[in-house]
């Protein structure tokens, strides 16, 4: 068997480490099993987690291996270890299942006036949600033909994220026209590809400011940031917005080359990121260069650095939805400038890990792991945000029945960040309606198709 790393777009950060710096020697004696039996497999997956899940020191003993395999994987990890977890690849029943994944959406619940909506966060280009005319800031009132209480809200939200086909019913709304445009549509499941990263100059007086959105850190993304960099480098920006309240994460080198455009004045060789394993994996450094080289062939330190605009500090937006491989932006910046995070608490995933493929059987498709094997610290040894991070200027993005698209001026986030850089911080509006709570616990999971390199 060999340990296989691939480049999963999934929840959070992959990050691409030589698995040799990961070894382990038993002295257990051998119990053989028979090929596909649960036994067989359960033993596999305690194996891999001995070795290489960070909190291995804290598992149980084998315990029954007669278990279903993703229920036996779960009872392996830490209490509230929520970052794990355990798919085969020919049972779509155990993939982790969102709004996002499925149908290319994530909402928001309110209320206002005693009525209760669920309101459209976000849409992704080319996925079931955009081509059947979703947008940001549409409500939906009524979920397969129930209308929204504060009794089934939670429920008509986990049934959206178990479902395959979607009935929605949905008004707009602006201060102006007020509720208008009432229609219902219907989703049927799909698929989401690469997303575009939009960007634009904004004039605020006479400062000249970036923005960018990041849905996802993707593989190759590098060639990217280069481009549009060099592009907002040119129209001489002295300050930038970074967009990453729905990025859930990616992988580590796409960071690693945003954050060398970003810092000013590093080297490579200056720390970028810790890696704390178990006692297998130990502790492992990697600077700049070494990070962006991890997965990263094509664009060099020198080229990427070569875009940084005139900035030395710079704008987060953010959220419970912001996490991983985003989160690692806003912690492992913070030696190198000054990063001021805009919105609500990150989601928390200080961790990073790759998968382990079980590859026994020749010509037959296994169980894959993705277990939590290293917990993230910045060079000054800061992280442990598994809470999330805190974000410097707490604000909630809906706070009104009207909600702008992503990158207006008018927009909460965006519009507070340029508020605060002209010293108007206090010109905030004030929040009209209660936001919602759900308890199904959300990564934001990337909709992205799984590529295997």
């Amino acid at each position: 068997m060999k340990n296989k790393i691939y480049t999963y777009l999934f929840y959070g950060i992959i990050f691409f480490i030589d698995v040799s710096v990961l070894s382990c020697s038993s002295d257990d004696p051998v119990q053989f099993y028979n090929e596909g039996t649960n036994e067989y497999i359960n033993e596999w997956i305690y194996q891999q987690m001995k070795k290489y899940y960070r909190w291995s020191d804290t598992m149980p003993a084998q315990g029954d291996l007669s278990a279903n395999p993703k229920e036996y994987f779960g009872k392996l990890l830490q209490k509230d270890d929520i970052y794990s977890y355990a798919i085969h690849p020919e049972k779509p029943e155990t993939a982790i299942q969102s709004l996002r994944q499925k149908f290319g959406f994530d909402v928001s619940f309110f209320e206002f006036e005693g009525k209760y909506y669920a309101v459209i966060l976000y849409v992704l280009a080319d996925s079931p949600a955009k081509n059947n005319g979703l947008k940001r800031g549409n409500l939906i009132t009524h979920i397969s033909g129930t209308e929204l209480n504060a009794g089934n809200y939670d429920q008509l939200y986990k049934n959206m994220i178990a479902s395959s086909q979607l009935n929605l019913k949905l008004t707009s709304y602006s201060a102006q026209s007020g509720f208008s445009n009432p229609k219902e549509i219907s989703l049927s499941q799909g698929f989401s590809f690469t997303q575009p990263m939009p960007y634009q100059v904004i004039t605020n007086a006479s400062t000249k400011i970036g923005y960018i959105e990041i849905s996802h850190f993707d593989v190759g993304q590098a060639q990217l940031y280069l481009q549009l960099f060099k592009e907002l480098k040119s129209k001489a920006i002295t300050e930038m917005v970074l967009d990453l309240r729905y990025n859930g994460g990616g992988d580590v080198a796409s960071a690693a080359a945003l954050s060398i455009i970003l810092a000013p004045n590093i080297k490579s060789s200056d720390l970028f990121i810790k890696f704390e394993g178990n006692a297998n994996g130990g502790k492992v450094d990697q600077s700049f260069k070494q990070a962006l080289e991890s997965n990263e062939t094509k664009v060099s330190f020198e080229a990427l650095q070569s875009a940084h605009p005139s900035i030395n500090r710079i704008y987060v937006l953010c959220g419970n939805r912001t996490a991983s491989a985003s989160e690692l932006i806003i912690n492992n910046l913070k030696p190198y400038m000054e990063v001021i995070a805009i919105g609500e608490k990150t989601f928390g995933k200080d961790v990073a890990g790759f998968s382990i493929e079980d590859d026994r059987i020749a010509g037959k498709k296994g169980w894959v792991l993705y277990p939590a094997i290293y917990k993230l610290f910045n060079a000054r040894n800061e992280g442990n945000y598994s809470k999330g991070i805190n974000p410097t200027i707490a604000v909630n993005e809906i706070q009104q029945l009207e909600v702008f698209p992503l990158g207006n001026t008018s927009e909460v986030l965006l519009n507070n960040a340029l508020n605060v850089m002209a010293g108007n911080a206090s010109k905030m509006k004030t929040t009209t309606l209660k936001s919602l709570s759900i308890s199904t616990s959300n990564t934001d999971a990337d909709p992205l198709l799984i590529l295997v390199q």
